[in-house]
């Protein structure tokens, strides 16, 4: 649904939202709304509520460029409704969202793909706390948030975790996969770089999100074996999940190991778009402005995703 000319003209930027992300994405959607702005389109800014479909029905975009980050965003219910109102939309569709955003479900789609991942297993919070559902060291986290929300690792030495009154009453425990974090995206059909990711401790919301939290070395200092197992993998990543437009992959890469010490955490349907997001990081290297890469996410836009 372009405009008269056959180009996509109106865009419409979905930001913010009720998710635990909800400052992220009002982030990812400035960012993106000013890019698309330098990029020649009209943009209409839309913080996410109950009446966003009364609101798109109004403003009637070509395309919804959806910076939405966490629940309702990045699970494939905003998508659904997109599909409903057969607007075209960005990023990936409904079945691809609501399996990434599932961690365990994610995992199962890893597996069938023949890609590295940790053990996990989903159980109550009440099992969790009562003591060690794996053995030290593991980390225990939400099953369906990202940005590293509510996540706790648990040391050796250390008792079984006191969880806060905001987890959800099914968590996810997992075996923590030591070494390094490695994060790759897929733009289409191409794996663009591998960034190293920096951190003094664990790579937390604060080191994601804050300035000077984290460092991103792009491209990463690594063999190069280990770089084209992670382009391979990252693209296999975005194919089994059916993944659309852009995707970010994030590894964990025991380097003492070699190939065999990469381990997939997950994928992101929707990746942080801020000053200091990785994805925008590696297009850039590869030659891609910021306003051209949102300018590609609107122009991939469609509905059936």
């Amino acid at each position: 649904m372009a405009g008269a000319s056959g180009r996509v003209s109106r865009v419409a930027v979905i930001k913010g939202g009720p998710s635990a992300e909800r400052e992220v994405s009002l982030s990812t959607g400035n960012a993106c709304a000013k890019a698309l702005r330098e990029a020649g389109y009209e943009v209409v800014e839309v913080d996410a509520g109950p009446d966003l479909p009364a609101r798109l029905t109004e403003i009637k975009p070509d395309v919804v460029f959806n910076a939405l980050h966490g629940r309702w965003g990045e699970d494939g219910c905003v998508q659904g409704l997109l599909e409903w109102l057969r607007i075209p939309y960005t990023h990936s569709g409904v079945l691809a969202s609501s399996l990434a955003m599932d961690k365990q479900r994610t995992k199962d789609v890893y597996r069938a793909a023949g890609l590295p991942v940790a053990e996990s297993v989903i159980v109550a919070r009440e099992v969790v706390e009562a003591g060690h559902v794996l053995p030290p060291p593991y980390v225990v986290k939400p099953n369906n948030e990202g940005s590293s929300v509510g996540v706790y690792i648990v040391r050796p030495g250390s008792n079984a975790p006191r969880l806060s009154a905001e987890m959800p009453a099914k968590v996810m425990v997992e075996a923590y996969a030591p070494g390094r974090e490695l994060s790759i995206s897929v733009m289409g059909d191409r794996a663009l770089c591998v960034t190293d990711i920096l951190t003094d401790g664990w790579y937390d919301y604060d080191a994601k999100y804050k300035p000077g939290g984290s460092r991103h070395e792009v491209p990463a200092r690594i063999p190069a074996e280990v770089e084209a197992a992670c382009l391979d993998y990252a693209l296999r990543a975005h194919r089994a999940l059916g993944c659309r437009g852009l995707s970010r992959t994030d590894i964990r890469w025991d380097e003492a190991k070699g190939v065999d010490g990469l381990i997939l955490l997950e994928t992101n349907t929707q990746p942080g778009m801020t000053p200091t997001s990785l994805s925008p990081e590696q297009a850039a290297h590869m030659g891609i402005s910021f306003p051209a890469l949102c300018a590609w996410i609107v122009e991939d836009a469609s509905c059936n995703r």
